[in-house]
């Protein structure tokens, strides 16, 4: 079966057909590079047996490709005026399902359990910038089955997600998405790719989820509560941004106590911890608090 979708001269056929009119609030870009799709479809590693939630399926130009190589496909879409379209550029693949919703809102674990017996899915996005963060973070936090995480996302984003300390682009992110899963960027992606063309540059990315964490923590809400407190504050130092924290009930002394206790030094910034030394600071607290 041929893709129908995939370049220029479809895609622009299609929107003016169906008079689709671009909504900025969704972050509406649509991928016109094949080789870009083949490249998202190698690194998730499709196979005949895979079933993969996709998260904004747009016209469905990624949604013939995932469906000509995984068993099943579950799309889930946000514009109820894109539904039409995809109920014509899907009309020949009957292992794609289309729900008209929002992700944030999804029972995800339920659409895993229906389509796929609760097994592992894989999941391929194209994500605008605002909402990136809590989609992924989402996925990760709601214990679903998830084998890799595939999605293109603004460049600076993706590098976030990869980053150790040291750098600026070091933050909350990057702890957060490498407790769950290695990252890794797939390809850069130039703003022509997409109808219409975004201001900035994209990536994928390919997030494999961890089967256990890289550290041991016993309390993962509280590692991630201290690196939210030391990153919303960067130019603060580590004992500053924690004792400015709402999130965090600690006296200036535990926490002066906890730091210097991991052999840090009373200056040290949060930036400048890994994710073994956020865990190990979370476990003093819950041991000596």
């Amino acid at each position: 079966m041929q893709n129908k979708l995939g370049n220029p001269k479809e895609t622009i056929e299609i929107i003016q057909k169906y008079q689709f009119v671009f909504q900025k609030k969704f972050g509406q870009n649509f991928l016109i590079d094949p080789h870009v799709l083949d490249k998202i479809i190698t690194a998730a590693g499709i196979g005949p047996e895979d079933c993969v939630l996709e998260i904004g399926p747009g016209i469905g130009t990624m949604t013939q490709y995932l469906a000509e190589h995984a068993r099943q496909v579950v799309a889930v879409e946000i514009d109820s005026n894109l539904i039409p379209i995809l109920g014509e550029t899907l009309n020949d693949y009957p292992n794609v399902t289309i729900i008209n919703d929002d992700i944030l809102k999804v029972d995800i674990n339920h659409l895993v359990d229906e389509h796929n017996g609760g097994n592992p899915i894989k999941v391929v996005a194209n994500l605008p910038y605002y909402i990136t963060t809590p989609i992924i973070m989402g996925l990760f936090e709601s214990g679903v089955p998830i084998d890799n995480i595939t999605v293109m996302v603004q460049k600076e984003v993706a590098d976030r997600m990869q980053v150790g300390p040291g750098s600026k682009d070091y933050g909350a992110l990057s702890l957060a998405v490498q407790y769950y899963a290695s990252p890794y960027i797939v390809a850069n992606v130039p703003p022509n790719c997409f109808i219409p063309r975004p201001n900035v540059g994209s990536a994928v990315i390919r997030l494999t989820r961890y089967k256990e964490p890289p550290v041991q923590v016993t309390d993962p809400a509280l590692m991630f509560r201290l690196i939210r407190a030391s990153f919303n504050q960067r130019r603060k130092t580590l004992q500053n941004g924690l004792n400015n924290s709402p999130e965090l009930s600690y006296t200036k002394e535990d926490i002066a106590e906890a730091i210097a206790g991991l052999g840090l030094p009373a200056s040290v910034r949060g930036e400048a911890l890994t994710l073994e030394q956020f865990a190990a600071l979370a476990n003093y607290f819950t041991e000596h608090f």
